[in-house]
């Protein structure tokens, strides 16, 4: 997206702050199409009937509070996750690139979906808990919390149950890459203009068409690692699970058996809805924090709009244009004398 390209108006510090708030912000509002996507794939009883009443269900038995269980697990996430991910990607397009410094399309989406598998492996027990809050009956609970979530699968099933899913985690970056450089290069092609001249709706209405695609095509691997996460002898119902499996291929066997093909792609509907509004609120948010920073930084006028400060070398670095303001108010303050000193 264009909006997230590095602005040098902003310190590095911000800039992290602007995306932090604005991923938790959007996390925090698609979490109940996220707890339900969770569920479906799961099989837990709240969706033998249907999404909708699926939510209904939980919110009688539960309260409303349960629609966003697990989200504070994932809100906590996001930063590490998102440190990692930036720092290798960053190591990987310098590996990539060739002798001119110039890297591919293919190249650039393979350095940034090996990026994301090292950031899936390091936080991956962050993401087990979340699945393990999410299917737990919030009235019964099996965990009190997420440090308790972890030190009681740790010590009753091992470190080993806290990577349990990771497999089809990492296979189903392939075809959420394979998706996303296909929409990337054919969107030349659909908006009939060079992709620099995309204006930042495109920029949106093309992230969002990526995402649908790339996580169309990686869902059922999204859906094993689900009930992978889920299945424990130690939880109620082993997790709520709609099938029992010994591992990640016998998982996608009974999962056809039992459901059919389109067993793979159950929550598909609720993880596609949740796509414009957490885009739109993430972008929106990360847009408005931006200039609340270049408000305070002294680039603009205003942190309603981008209306720029007259007389601002915009080019200059925050630090670079503090020290300049500086520098001009010790020129123009009047020196006292020595009769005054």
């Amino acid at each position: 997206m264009a909006t997230l390209r590095r602005d040098g108006r902003v310190t590095a510090l911000q800039r992290l702050g602007c995306a932090g708030l604005a991923g938790a912000l959007s996390l925090s509002v698609t979490a109940p199409l996220e707890l339900l996507t969770v569920l479906a794939q799961v099989g837990t009883w709240h969706c033998r009937r249907g999404l909708r009443s699926a939510g209904l269900s939980l919110c009688r038995t539960e309260g409303v509070r349960a629609l966003w269980k697990g989200n504070l697990t994932a809100c906590l996430r996001l930063c590490p996750y998102s440190a990692l991910q930036l720092a290798s990607s960053r190591r990987l397009v310098t590996l990539f690139m060739d002798e001119l410094g110039r890297i591919s399309h293919w190249r650039a989406i393979m350095a940034g979906s090996l990026a994301g598998m090292v950031a899936t492996v390091v936080t991956y027990p962050t993401d087990v808990i979340k699945t393990r809050l999410i299917v737990q009956n919030r009235l019964e609970p099996s965990y009190e919390g997420i440090f308790h979530a972890f030190y009681k699968i740790y010590h009753q099933e091992g470190l080993r149950a806290l990577y349990r899913g990771v497999s089809p985690a990492i296979l189903g970056a392939v075809p959420f890459s394979a998706g996303s450089f296909f929409v990337y290069i054919s969107l030349d092609k659909i908006w009939q203009e060079p992709i620099v001249r995309f204006t930042p709706l495109q920029n949106f209405i093309n992230g969002c068409v990526a995402a649908g695609v790339a996580q169309t095509l990686s869902f059922p691997f999204e859906t094993v690692k689900r009930k992978m996460q889920a299945q424990s002898p130690w939880l109620p119902h082993y997790g709520g699970v709609d099938v029992h499996f010994t591992g990640m291929a016998d998982c996608f066997r009974q999962t056809v058996k039992n459901k059919g093909v389109l067993g793979l792609w159950s929550g598909l509907t609720p993880s596609l809805l949740k796509i414009v509004p957490y885009f739109g609120v993430m972008f929106s948010t990360f847009e408005f924090c931006k200039r609340v920073c270049l408000y305070r930084n002294g680039y603009i006028e205003s942190p309603l709009n981008y209306k720029l400060t007259p007389g601002v070398d915009q080019s200059l670095h925050p630090q670079e244009l503090r020290e300049l303001k500086l520098l001009r108010r010790e020129n123009f303050e009047p020196r006292k004398s020595a009769l005054e000193n």
